[in-house]
């Protein structure tokens, strides 16, 4: 009998974004990314299916799968059929793409009957996730957000947590997700390098602690470079956002709220079109949350 693993994520938004500098800042978000993996006899031939987004292309899933069976030397010995169904909006700068490498990588360790630890694993997912052109800096620090929870700020190029801080005020993540779709690979990274000094400044203010201000910092300096409106995002803090700001290149913007503002930026995101989705900060690891052999 051939394995079956399965996994769960949770989801992240942007606090600094790691494309200019290669630092960034994330923090995790109560979406939910799930993962199955069923083992094959049928060696190197790895397919499946993003049951929540079925016309996307499974090239991410593909090659996560791949690169677990590779990290354990047996990609000679299974092939897989794996499969993700989410709540997170792909292509949205929602952090997707991090977070089905998370689940997919737990997901395939477990049909193994293998471990490993929690470094290995996120690390296994971003390497999957630059193989499959799903990041630009190998979003390390949406990664570590999605894995570990509350707040992380890395050094991307490094792989390396810089800091780590558990949130313990119950405040409401709000995110405005319009309806065009940004995909990472088509994003002008020369332009957003521009940006670097300043970007650098909401940085630094992320590792002093002062997370929101990074947030929204950030937000309108890509805002502006990517050509995006900050309008939703300012119109949040006109309602009482602690933070508001672009969420990794867009277009979705995240707000963090609580009491009674929090349906006040409701309120005032009404006015565009698209969604609007409602969660809290995640403070739960990345888990396996069955496995077969």
């Amino acid at each position: 009998m051939v394995g079956f693993g399965e996994a769960v994520a949770h989801g992240a938004a942007t606090i600094v974004n790691a494309i200019s500098t290669g630092r960034g800042a994330a923090f995790g978000v109560d979406l939910w990314t799930k993962a199955r993996v069923q083992l094959t006899r049928t060696p190197r031939q790895i397919e499946g299916k993003i049951l929540s987004d079925p016309d996307e292309d499974p090239v991410l899933l593909r090659e996560t799968v791949s690169t677990v069976l590779r990290y354990f030397r047996v990609e000679g010995k299974f092939g897989a059929w794996a499969e993700t169904e989410s709540n997170i909006p792909i292509a949205k700068g929602l952090k997707s793409s991090s977070v089905a490498s998370n689940a997919l990588v737990l997901a395939t360790v477990g049909a193994l009957g293998r471990r490993v630890d929690d470094f290995t694993a996120v690390n296994l997912g971003v390497d999957a996730s630059i193989k499959a052109k799903a990041t630009i800096t190998g979003a390390f620090d949406d990664a570590c957000a999605s894995f570990f929870g509350n707040i992380v700020v890395t050094d991307n190029a490094a792989r390396k947590v810089l800091h780590f801080a558990k949130i313990e005020e119950d405040f409401t993540v709000l995110l405005y997700v319009p309806k065009t779709k940004s995909y990472t690979f088509t994003s002008d990274v020369a332009r957003m390098k521009l940006i670097a000094p300043q970007v650098d400044v909401a940085f630094t203010e992320a590792l002093r602690g002062n997370y929101w201000t990074a947030l929204t910092l950030n937000g309108l300096l890509y805002s502006a470079t990517l050509n995006l409106d900050p309008k939703p995002a300012i119109d949040a803090l006109e309602a009482g956002a602690v933070a508001s700001g672009l969420s990794g290149k867009g277009p979705a913007v995240v707000a963090v709220a609580h009491g009674k503002n929090v349906n006040r930026v409701v309120k005032a995101w009404t006015a565009y079109d698209g969604e609007i989705l409602r969660g809290h900060i995640n403070r739960d690891k990345a888990r396996i949350t069955r496995k077969e052999s």
